[in-house]
């Protein structure tokens, strides 16, 4: 019985399979055209439901167990991918449009990501901020969909970007709480299997299809009902209220990303004498031009806080909040406990100094910024950072740089043992006491790797730092 079982399904795998020969124009199979006659809804369509049944019901089940900010910001991610799935499920059963009315059809899907990105802006004080941060970072993986060549490595590289938060999730709780290790392993699981999906139905683009109608010039409300919207909040500040045109430039984006690989190709080629890494008497010339986004990568936020922000000093329960600081030369942190921790945000050309030993401190989107601080019992992070001093008066066991151009640690005696961990960054050098003097060590920034029979194995090569 169970031989003739199998036979039947492998006979229905191979009708199936003799009527998937339409390609769309983006590469990817019709799903739509070949399986809306048995339940009406498309193959690639299906395969999206068995998704959000998933691992998008793992991750939102860990998100309630931790709750607070996590759970609403799941709730978020929900509703963008329920749009997501309206999109595709349009795309299965209609022709692709024209580039120019593709901008409305992707909207939703582009409100929706930067409704996640702006939840995590507007919780910078939240004690769960790293878990914003790896899904704000990755959601816009959900723009794969106007990737036309290969969506999957697109898809992985925005995962990349969550890894970054949720290490630091798993080293604040992995010893102490599982639930946040659950909710890393299935936040992450939803990108794993998102590239397994469109590896499967959508491997060189959206499937589109052939014989549909023309698609409409808006997008449908999501089917199944989203989720109820979230308790609105009251009215943001002027300074926080979206640009009138953000939609547009999102739809640029999205244009852009639509390229695929011919994205690169407008890029302007830089030679060796022309990089300011290779040539520090670059850096000191004062009529380079800025970069742009024209290329489709969007800016980083600037390291110079606005003038229209409102610098801020304050302890928010255990965090002190140290905020949109310009041109502030003696900001002080003096009333402190060991379970604190400091969070320096967008400041420039200011000093800080920390008094007595605190938990932490972070330093992020900085830019000629000085911190003298006593001891930390944690860690103390500098990301996305430039030209950062930080002097050590006491003790600390683990310094990180991310992402940082240009970073002196001026260390103790007694912080001789602190361990630095250093990644995409450059110009790092720490100093060490000596006499009443300090001696300056450069922190390699080139590798050489070679295999050595059984494993990789790397070392600074001697032209680094």
């Amino acid at each position: 019985m169970e031989a003739l079982v199998q036979r039947l399904e492998q006979a229905v795998t191979r009708l199936e399979s003799m009527s998937i020969k339409m390609q769309t124009p983006g590469g990817g199979v019709a799903n739509g055209d070949i399986t809306n006659g048995i339940n009406g809804v498309s193959r690639c369509v299906e395969a999206f439901d068995l998704l959000l049944e998933g691992p998008v019901s793992d991750y939102l089940r860990t998100s309630q167990a931790i709750g607070e900010d996590v759970e609403k910001h799941a709730e978020m991610v929900k509703t963008a991918l329920k749009v997501q799935r309206n999109f595709i499920k349009m795309a299965s059963t209609h022709q692709q449009p024209a580039q120019a009315e593709m901008s409305a059809l992707l909207k939703p899907i582009s409100d929706q990501i930067q409704q996640v990105q702006r939840f995590r802006e507007q919780h910078r004080g939240s004690l769960l901020f790293n878990h914003l941060s790896a899904v704000s970072e990755s959601i816009p993986a959900l723009g794969w969909v106007t990737v036309c060549m290969k969506p999957g490595p697109y898809v992985k590289e925005m995962n990349d970007a969550a890894m970054f938060y949720t290490n630091r999730v798993l080293k604040d709780y992995k010893e102490t709480d599982k639930r946040h290790v659950d909710w890393v392993r299935s936040y992450l699981n939803i990108w794993t299997e998102m590239q397994a999906y469109i590896k499967q139905h959508h491997t060189t683009g959206l499937a589109w299809s052939q014989t549909g109608p023309k698609a409409p010039s808006s997008l449908p409300d999501p089917c199944p009902p989203m989720a109820p919207p979230l308790r609105p909040r009251p009215p943001p500040s002027a300074d926080q209220q979206p640009k009138p045109d953000s939609s547009a430039l999102h739809s640029a984006l999205f244009a852009q990303l639509n390229q695929g690989e011919d994205i690169t190709r407008g890029l302007k080629h830089v030679s060796e004498a022309q990089k300011t890494h290779k040539n520090p008497g670059l850096r000191s010339q004062s009529g380079a031009p800025p970069p742009t986004a024209a290329h489709g990568h969007a800016p980083k936020p600037a390291a110079t806080p606005p003038h229209s922000r409102t610098p801020l000093l304050e302890l928010e329960g255990k965090k002190w909040r140290v905020e949109y600081q310009n041109q502030a030369p003696d900001l002080l942190i003096s009333d402190t406990e060991l379970r604190q921790v400091a969070y320096v945000f967008s400041c420039a050309n200011s000093t800080l100094q920390i008094k007595g030993k605190v938990n932490s401190i972070i330093l992020d989107n900085c830019k000629k910024m000085g911190v003298v601080f006593d001891s930390v019992v944690g860690i103390v992070e500098i990301i996305n950072c430039k030209d950062i001093k930080l002097q050590v008066m006491g003790t600390v066991p683990t310094i990180s740089i991310n992402k940082t151009d240009g970073c002196h640690v001026y260390l103790s005696q007694d912080a001789l043992n602190c361990e630095i961990i250093s990644a995409k960054s450059s110009e790092m050098n720490i100093l060490l006491p000596q006499g009443d003097d300090y001696r300056e060590f450069p922190v390699p920034e080139q590798f050489k790797t070679v295999w050595d029979g059984s494993r990789l194995v790397s070392e600074p090569t001697e032209i680094a730092g």
